[in-house]
C-alpha cells in the first residue's frame, strides 16, 4: 500500500514542509531593518522566517514528521487518518501563528516600510492542499475495503 496515491501526497507534504528550512525561505520580509530598540522583533534582521520563533519551528518539525510517519501506517487507515488531520491542524496553526507574530511586530514598523509576502506563505498552503488530496484518497482506500469485506 505503500505505492497509492496518497503516499505521493504524503511525501509532498514532508517535502514542502522541509523546503520552510532552506534560507531564503521566508514568509515575510521588509525593506528595511527595524530600530535597534526592537532587538527581540522577529523582523529584526528584516525577514521572517521558520527559524525566527521556537514555537513555530516546533510545529513545522511537526509537520514535516507526522506525514512521514503517516506514510508508514498504510495498514491502519483510521489512523493515517486522524494524523494527517492533526498535521492539517498544526499547518494552520503555523498560518495564524505567523500572522500573529507578524502583526506584533507590524505595530513597532514605522510608517512607509515596505512588506513583501514571500513564498512561505504558499508552502503552508500547498501543504494543506496535499493534506487535504491524502486524506481524500485514505477515505476513498477505506471505502473501498469495506465494501470488499461486505462482499464476503
Amino acid at each position: 500500500m505503500i505505492q497509492r496515491l496518497q503516499s505521493v501526497f504524503l511525501v509532498l507534504t514532508a517535502a514542502v514542509m522541509a523546503l520552510l528550512f532552506t534560507k531564503p525561505m521566508s514568509f515575510i520580509s521588509i525593506d528595511q531593518a527595524l530600530p535597534s530598540d526592537t532587538v527581540q522583533s522577529m523582523l529584526a534582521d528584516g525577514s521572517f522566517s521558520t527559524q525566527d520563533h521556537l514555537i513555530l519551528l516546533v510545529l513545522v518539525i511537526l509537520g514535516i514528521l507526522l506525514p512521514v510517519v503517516t506514510l508508514f501506517l498504510y495498514k491502519n487507515r483510521p489512523l493515517q487518518m486522524k494524523l494527517s488531520r492533526l498535521t492539517i491542524a498544526l499547518v494552520v496553526l503555523s498560518v495564524v501563528l505567523t500572522l500573529i507574530l507578524f502583526y506584533q511586530d507590524y505595530q513597532k514598523m514605522a510608517v512607509g516600510t515596505e512588506v513583501t509576502v514571500q513564498y512561505g506563505y504558499l508552502m503552508l498552503v500547498l501543504a494543506i492542499l496535499f493534506l487535504v488530496l491524502a486524506l481524500r484518497y485514505i477515505r476513498k482506500d477505506e471505502k473501498l475495503v469495506r465494501s470488499a469485506d461486505r462482499l464476503r
